[in-house]
Protein backbone atom coordinates (compact mmCIF):
# COMPACT_ATOMS: atom_id res chain seq x y z
CA UNK A 1 0.00 0.00 0.00
CA UNK A 2 1.55 3.28 -1.02
CA UNK A 3 0.11 6.93 0.09
CA UNK A 4 0.62 9.89 -2.38
CA UNK A 5 0.25 13.87 -1.15
CA UNK A 6 -0.95 15.35 -4.64
CA UNK A 7 0.72 18.72 -5.59
CA UNK A 8 -0.87 21.07 -8.37
CA UNK A 9 1.40 21.26 -11.66
CA UNK A 10 0.91 22.66 -14.79
CA UNK A 11 4.19 22.71 -15.58
CA UNK A 12 5.76 19.22 -15.42
CA UNK A 13 9.08 19.95 -16.52
CA UNK A 14 10.58 22.95 -14.28
CA UNK A 15 8.98 21.34 -11.50
CA UNK A 16 11.20 17.82 -12.02
CA UNK A 17 14.23 19.93 -12.73
CA UNK A 18 13.47 21.17 -9.05
CA UNK A 19 12.42 18.52 -7.04
CA UNK A 20 14.43 16.30 -8.95
CA UNK A 21 17.06 18.11 -9.91
CA UNK A 22 17.70 20.67 -6.64
CA UNK A 23 16.20 18.22 -3.68
CA UNK A 24 17.37 15.02 -4.49
CA UNK A 25 13.72 13.74 -5.09
CA UNK A 26 13.75 10.68 -7.85
CA UNK A 27 10.37 10.18 -10.28
CA UNK A 28 8.60 6.60 -9.82
CA UNK A 29 6.01 7.37 -12.46
CA UNK A 30 5.48 9.62 -15.25
CA UNK A 31 2.64 10.04 -18.07
CA UNK A 32 1.84 9.89 -20.87
CA UNK A 33 5.43 9.32 -22.51
CA UNK A 34 5.05 11.95 -25.83
CA UNK A 35 3.81 14.70 -23.30
CA UNK A 36 4.27 14.13 -19.68
CA UNK A 37 1.97 16.09 -17.65
CA UNK A 38 1.98 13.87 -14.24
CA UNK A 39 4.97 12.54 -12.23
CA UNK A 40 5.07 10.34 -9.13
CA UNK A 41 8.18 10.96 -7.10
CA UNK A 42 10.05 10.03 -3.80
CA UNK A 43 12.36 11.20 -1.45
CA UNK A 44 12.94 11.93 1.84
CA UNK A 45 10.32 9.58 3.23
CA UNK A 46 8.05 11.14 1.25
CA UNK A 47 5.89 10.36 -2.04
CA UNK A 48 4.63 13.24 -4.02
CA UNK A 49 2.25 13.24 -7.24
CA UNK A 50 2.83 16.68 -9.05
CA UNK A 51 -0.73 16.77 -11.58
CA UNK A 52 -2.22 19.63 -13.35
CA UNK A 53 -5.45 20.70 -11.19
CA UNK A 54 -6.39 23.45 -8.93
CA UNK A 55 -5.89 23.70 -5.09
CA UNK A 56 -2.93 25.20 -2.25
CA UNK A 57 0.55 24.20 -3.43
CA UNK A 58 1.13 22.92 0.18
CA UNK A 59 3.93 23.50 2.27
CA UNK A 60 6.87 20.71 2.98
CA UNK A 61 8.74 21.15 5.71
CA UNK A 62 12.45 19.01 4.67
CA UNK A 63 15.03 18.85 7.40
CA UNK A 64 18.44 18.73 6.98
CA UNK A 65 21.51 18.09 9.77
CA UNK A 66 22.24 22.34 8.52
CA UNK A 67 19.92 23.94 6.64
CA UNK A 68 22.12 26.44 5.53
CA UNK A 69 21.42 30.45 6.67
CA UNK A 70 18.01 31.14 7.98
CA UNK A 71 17.55 33.98 5.14
CA UNK A 72 17.78 31.03 2.66
CA UNK A 73 15.38 28.49 4.51
CA UNK A 74 12.92 29.47 2.41
CA UNK A 75 12.37 28.11 -1.73
CA UNK A 76 9.38 28.15 -3.74
CA UNK A 77 8.90 25.21 -5.71
CA UNK A 78 8.27 26.54 -9.67
CA UNK A 79 4.33 24.95 -9.11
CA UNK A 80 4.20 27.16 -5.79
CA UNK A 81 4.97 25.12 -3.65
CA UNK A 82 6.47 26.10 -0.65
CA UNK A 83 9.43 24.18 0.83
CA UNK A 84 10.90 24.94 4.30
CA UNK A 85 14.26 23.81 5.59
CA UNK A 86 14.69 22.86 8.87
CA UNK A 87 17.47 21.33 11.52
CA UNK A 88 17.02 17.93 11.17
CA UNK A 89 17.37 17.63 15.14
CA UNK A 90 16.84 21.32 16.23
CA UNK A 91 18.39 22.92 19.32
CA UNK A 92 15.99 23.66 22.27
CA UNK A 93 14.90 26.74 22.10
CA UNK A 94 14.73 28.15 25.61
CA UNK A 95 12.78 31.78 26.58
CA UNK A 96 13.89 34.51 28.62
CA UNK A 97 12.84 34.42 32.33
CA UNK A 98 9.82 36.76 32.80
CA UNK A 99 9.63 36.78 36.80
CA UNK A 100 6.62 36.95 38.65
CA UNK A 101 4.89 36.19 42.23
CA UNK A 102 2.00 33.68 41.47
CA UNK A 103 -0.06 32.00 43.72
CA UNK A 104 -2.57 29.36 41.77
CA UNK A 105 -5.08 27.50 43.87
CA UNK A 106 -7.17 24.23 43.26
CA UNK A 107 -10.21 25.13 41.78
CA UNK A 108 -9.67 28.91 40.36
CA UNK A 109 -8.43 29.76 37.18
CA UNK A 110 -8.79 27.85 33.73
CA UNK A 111 -9.89 24.07 33.97
CA UNK A 112 -8.04 20.96 33.78
CA UNK A 113 -7.94 19.68 29.82
CA UNK A 114 -7.37 16.41 28.90
CA UNK A 115 -3.51 15.77 27.39
CA UNK A 116 -1.24 13.09 25.81
CA UNK A 117 -2.16 9.76 26.74
CA UNK A 118 -6.05 10.67 28.38
CA UNK A 119 -4.15 12.35 31.44
CA UNK A 120 -5.43 15.40 32.97
CA UNK A 121 -2.97 18.38 32.95
CA UNK A 122 -3.69 21.50 35.62
CA UNK A 123 -1.64 24.69 34.83
CA UNK A 124 0.33 25.52 38.27
CA UNK A 125 2.65 28.20 37.09
CA UNK A 126 0.18 30.59 34.69
CA UNK A 127 2.10 32.99 31.89
CA UNK A 128 4.80 30.39 32.38
CA UNK A 129 6.92 32.81 33.64
CA UNK A 130 8.10 34.11 29.80
CA UNK A 131 7.51 30.16 28.53
CA UNK A 132 11.04 28.96 30.48
CA UNK A 133 9.26 26.96 32.75
CA UNK A 134 5.99 24.66 33.45
CA UNK A 135 4.73 23.18 36.18
CA UNK A 136 1.48 20.73 35.67
CA UNK A 137 -0.60 18.72 38.63
CA UNK A 138 -1.57 15.92 36.29
CA UNK A 139 -4.01 13.28 37.34
CA UNK A 140 -5.46 9.82 35.74
CA UNK A 141 -8.95 8.96 37.33
CA UNK A 142 -9.06 5.38 36.31
CA UNK A 143 -6.60 3.15 36.91
CA UNK A 144 -5.02 0.65 34.78
CA UNK A 145 -2.81 0.02 32.06
CA UNK A 146 -1.74 3.49 30.77
CA UNK A 147 -2.34 4.38 26.67
CA UNK A 148 1.32 5.50 26.24
CA UNK A 149 4.26 4.68 23.86
CA UNK A 150 8.15 5.16 24.27
CA UNK A 151 9.12 8.44 23.75
CA UNK A 152 11.78 10.78 25.11
CA UNK A 153 11.73 14.47 26.02
CA UNK A 154 13.80 17.50 24.39
CA UNK A 155 14.31 19.65 27.17
CA UNK A 156 16.82 21.12 29.91
CA UNK A 157 15.14 19.67 32.71
CA UNK A 158 11.98 17.81 34.07
CA UNK A 159 11.17 16.00 37.48
CA UNK A 160 8.25 14.18 38.37
CA UNK A 161 6.72 13.90 42.24
CA UNK A 162 4.12 11.58 42.80
CA UNK A 163 1.35 13.27 45.16
CA UNK A 164 -1.34 10.62 45.45
CA UNK A 165 -1.80 6.82 44.65
CA UNK A 166 1.12 4.67 42.09
CA UNK A 167 2.17 4.84 38.56
CA UNK A 168 4.36 1.80 37.13
CA UNK A 169 7.33 2.95 35.12
CA UNK A 170 10.30 1.85 32.52
CA UNK A 171 13.31 4.04 31.33
CA UNK A 172 16.21 3.01 29.34
CA UNK A 173 18.92 1.18 30.90
CA UNK A 174 17.53 2.00 34.01
CA UNK A 175 16.61 -1.66 34.90
CA UNK A 176 13.37 -3.25 35.20
CA UNK A 177 10.01 -1.28 35.07
CA UNK A 178 9.11 0.34 38.65
CA UNK A 179 6.28 1.48 40.86
CA UNK A 180 7.07 5.27 41.83
CA UNK A 181 4.26 6.27 44.62
CA UNK A 182 3.63 8.58 46.80
CA UNK A 183 5.81 10.57 48.00
CA UNK A 184 8.43 9.39 45.16
CA UNK A 185 9.92 11.41 42.36
CA UNK A 186 12.32 10.91 39.43
CA UNK A 187 14.95 13.40 37.98
CA UNK A 188 13.98 12.25 33.80
CA UNK A 189 17.07 13.90 32.38
CA UNK A 190 17.06 15.01 28.73
CA UNK A 191 15.95 12.42 25.92
CA UNK A 192 16.12 9.52 28.55
CA UNK A 193 13.72 7.21 26.35
CA UNK A 194 10.86 6.27 28.84
CA UNK A 195 7.45 4.85 28.73
CA UNK A 196 4.10 5.02 31.69
CA UNK A 197 2.77 1.72 31.64
CA UNK A 198 0.05 1.71 34.16
CA UNK A 199 -1.10 3.32 37.29
CA UNK A 200 -3.88 3.24 40.11
CA UNK A 201 -6.70 4.54 39.81
CA UNK A 202 -6.74 8.69 41.74
CA UNK A 203 -2.91 9.26 40.70
CA UNK A 204 -1.83 12.47 40.99
CA UNK A 205 1.88 13.61 39.94
CA UNK A 206 3.50 17.39 39.64
CA UNK A 207 5.79 17.73 37.35
CA UNK A 208 8.73 20.48 36.56
CA UNK A 209 9.75 21.26 33.17
CA UNK A 210 12.19 23.41 31.31
CA UNK A 211 11.34 25.16 28.71
CA UNK A 212 7.51 25.26 29.31
CA UNK A 213 7.23 24.96 25.66
CA UNK A 214 8.75 21.33 24.20
CA UNK A 215 9.03 18.35 22.11
CA UNK A 216 7.42 15.08 22.77
CA UNK A 217 9.04 12.52 19.88
CA UNK A 218 8.30 8.71 19.79
CA UNK A 219 11.28 6.42 19.64
CA UNK A 220 9.21 3.47 17.87
CA UNK A 221 12.27 1.55 17.74
CA UNK A 222 13.58 1.04 21.28
CA UNK A 223 12.17 -1.84 23.40
CA UNK A 224 11.97 -0.96 27.01
CA UNK A 225 13.39 -2.19 28.74
CA UNK A 226 16.41 -2.30 27.34
CA UNK A 227 18.30 -5.40 29.47
CA UNK A 228 21.07 -2.84 31.07
CA UNK A 229 21.09 -0.95 34.66
CA UNK A 230 23.58 1.64 34.09
CA UNK A 231 22.38 4.11 36.58
CA UNK A 232 25.76 6.62 36.30
CA UNK A 233 24.90 7.15 32.47
CA UNK A 234 25.33 10.83 31.48
CA UNK A 235 22.65 12.10 29.51
CA UNK A 236 23.65 15.93 28.71
CA UNK A 237 25.43 16.61 32.19
CA UNK A 238 22.29 14.76 34.22
CA UNK A 239 21.82 11.57 34.79
CA UNK A 240 18.57 9.44 35.80
CA UNK A 241 17.42 9.68 39.52
CA UNK A 242 14.84 7.84 41.06
CA UNK A 243 13.95 9.01 44.97
CA UNK A 244 11.76 6.61 47.12
CA UNK A 245 10.39 8.61 50.09
CA UNK A 246 9.84 5.66 52.74
CA UNK A 247 14.13 5.35 52.14
CA UNK A 248 15.43 9.03 52.85
CA UNK A 249 15.08 10.10 56.65
CA UNK A 250 13.86 13.31 58.16
CA UNK A 251 16.14 16.38 59.18
CA UNK A 252 16.31 19.37 60.66
CA UNK A 253 16.00 22.57 58.53
CA UNK A 254 18.51 24.63 60.58
CA UNK A 255 17.00 26.08 63.62
CA UNK A 256 13.56 27.13 61.90
CA UNK A 257 11.52 24.18 63.77
CA UNK A 258 11.20 22.55 60.52
CA UNK A 259 12.17 19.05 58.78
CA UNK A 260 13.18 18.43 55.20
CA UNK A 261 12.94 15.27 53.05
CA UNK A 262 16.00 15.76 50.75
CA UNK A 263 15.06 14.01 46.93
CA UNK A 264 18.70 14.02 45.39
CA UNK A 265 17.43 16.08 42.06
CA UNK A 266 20.21 18.67 43.04
CA UNK A 267 22.97 15.77 42.67
CA UNK A 268 21.50 14.16 39.41
CA UNK A 269 21.09 17.23 37.60
CA UNK A 270 24.41 18.65 38.24
CA UNK A 271 23.03 21.65 40.53
CA UNK A 272 20.38 22.31 38.32
CA UNK A 273 17.48 22.07 40.03
CA UNK A 274 16.83 21.08 43.42
CA UNK A 275 14.07 19.89 45.21
CA UNK A 276 12.88 18.88 48.68
CA UNK A 277 9.51 17.93 51.15
CA UNK A 278 9.30 20.00 54.13
CA UNK A 279 6.82 19.80 57.15
CA UNK A 280 6.07 21.26 60.05
CA UNK A 281 7.64 20.10 63.39
CA UNK A 282 8.89 22.09 66.27
CA UNK A 283 7.14 25.06 64.72
CA UNK A 284 4.48 25.92 62.89
CA UNK A 285 5.75 29.40 60.90
CA UNK A 286 9.03 30.71 59.37
CA UNK A 287 10.76 33.40 57.85
CA UNK A 288 12.97 32.06 54.37
CA UNK A 289 15.68 34.65 53.28
CA UNK A 290 15.68 35.94 49.06
CA UNK A 291 16.92 33.57 47.20
CA UNK A 292 18.54 34.74 44.18
CA UNK A 293 18.30 31.86 41.78
CA UNK A 294 15.80 31.49 38.28
CA UNK A 295 13.12 29.59 40.04
CA UNK A 296 11.37 29.03 43.46
CA UNK A 297 8.44 26.83 43.24
CA UNK A 298 6.18 25.59 45.81
CA UNK A 299 3.50 22.92 45.83
CA UNK A 300 1.15 21.86 48.82
CA UNK A 301 1.16 18.36 49.00
CA UNK A 302 -1.01 18.18 52.16
CA UNK A 303 -2.47 20.67 54.75
CA UNK A 304 -2.81 24.27 54.70
CA UNK A 305 -0.66 27.36 55.77
CA UNK A 306 -0.45 31.18 55.52
CA UNK A 307 2.05 32.22 52.79
CA UNK A 308 3.51 35.46 53.47
CA UNK A 309 5.07 37.00 50.42
CA UNK A 310 3.47 40.24 48.51
CA UNK A 311 0.64 40.03 51.86
CA UNK A 312 -1.23 37.18 52.99
CA UNK A 313 -1.84 34.28 50.92
CA UNK A 314 -3.84 31.31 52.75
CA UNK A 315 -2.90 28.20 51.06
CA UNK A 316 -4.28 24.89 51.00
CA UNK A 317 -4.08 21.36 48.98
CA UNK A 318 -2.38 21.25 45.82
CA UNK A 319 -2.13 25.02 45.75
CA UNK A 320 0.68 26.39 44.38
CA UNK A 321 2.99 29.36 44.33
CA UNK A 322 6.10 31.07 42.65
CA UNK A 323 8.62 33.47 44.61
CA UNK A 324 10.64 35.86 42.55
CA UNK A 325 14.47 37.08 43.06
CA UNK A 326 14.95 38.85 45.80
CA UNK A 327 11.74 38.42 47.60
CA UNK A 328 11.65 37.51 51.39
CA UNK A 329 9.19 35.09 52.11
CA UNK A 330 7.48 32.55 54.52
CA UNK A 331 4.86 30.54 55.98
CA UNK A 332 2.73 30.34 59.03
CA UNK A 333 -0.43 28.80 60.80
CA UNK A 334 0.84 25.51 59.30
CA UNK A 335 -1.32 22.69 60.01
CA UNK A 336 -0.02 19.62 61.43
CA UNK A 337 -0.05 17.68 58.61
CA UNK A 338 1.63 20.45 56.17
CA UNK A 339 3.60 19.32 53.38
CA UNK A 340 5.46 21.34 50.72
CA UNK A 341 7.09 19.91 47.70
CA UNK A 342 9.79 22.86 47.26
CA UNK A 343 11.62 23.10 43.77
CA UNK A 344 14.41 26.19 43.48
CA UNK A 345 16.50 26.72 40.65
CA UNK A 346 19.53 28.37 42.11
CA UNK A 347 21.33 29.11 39.14
CA UNK A 348 21.02 32.45 36.75
CA UNK A 349 22.17 31.75 33.04
CA UNK A 350 23.86 34.25 31.36
CA UNK A 351 23.14 34.26 27.73
CA UNK A 352 21.09 30.36 28.03
CA UNK A 353 19.11 29.79 24.98
CA UNK A 354 19.57 26.88 23.63
CA UNK A 355 20.18 23.43 24.26
CA UNK A 356 22.68 21.79 22.13
CA UNK A 357 22.00 17.63 21.47
CA UNK A 358 25.68 16.80 22.11
CA UNK A 359 26.39 19.78 25.14
CA UNK A 360 23.18 19.89 26.98
CA UNK A 361 23.06 23.49 28.40
CA UNK A 362 24.72 25.90 26.37
CA UNK A 363 24.11 29.49 25.20
CA UNK A 364 24.55 28.64 21.54
CA UNK A 365 25.17 25.04 19.74
CA UNK A 366 28.30 23.14 20.92
CA UNK A 367 29.23 26.12 23.49
CA UNK A 368 28.78 24.48 27.19
CA UNK A 369 27.75 25.33 30.02
CA UNK A 370 26.96 29.15 31.42
CA UNK A 371 25.99 30.19 34.82
CA UNK A 372 26.27 31.63 37.42
CA UNK A 373 26.17 29.87 41.12
CA UNK A 374 23.88 30.80 43.52
CA UNK A 375 26.98 28.59 46.44
CA UNK A 376 26.47 24.66 47.53
CA UNK A 377 22.89 23.15 47.06
CA UNK A 378 23.85 21.88 50.89
CA UNK A 379 24.51 25.75 52.00
CA UNK A 380 20.52 26.44 51.74
CA UNK A 381 18.18 25.30 54.55
CA UNK A 382 15.22 26.46 51.84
Amino acid sequence: MTAEVQLPCADLAPALEFFVGRLGFRIEAIFPADQPQVASLSGHGLRLRLAPGSGDPGVIRLSRPDPGPEAERVLIAPNGTRIELTWEDPPVFIPSLAEAFLVTRAGEGPEAGEGRAGMIYRDLIPGRLGGRFIASHIAIAQGGPVADWTHFHKIAFQMIFCRRGWVRLVYEDQGAPFIMAAGDCVLQPPRIRHRVLESSAGLEVVEITCPALHETLADHDMELPTGRTLPDRDFSGQRFHRHVATEIPWTACGDTGFERQETGVGQASGGLVDARVLRAAASHQFKAPAHHGELLFGFVLEGAAVLRCHGVNPLGACDAFVIPAGKDWGLQDCTQDFRLLKVLAPTRYAGWTHLSRAAGLCGSTGSGQFYESAGPLGDRPW
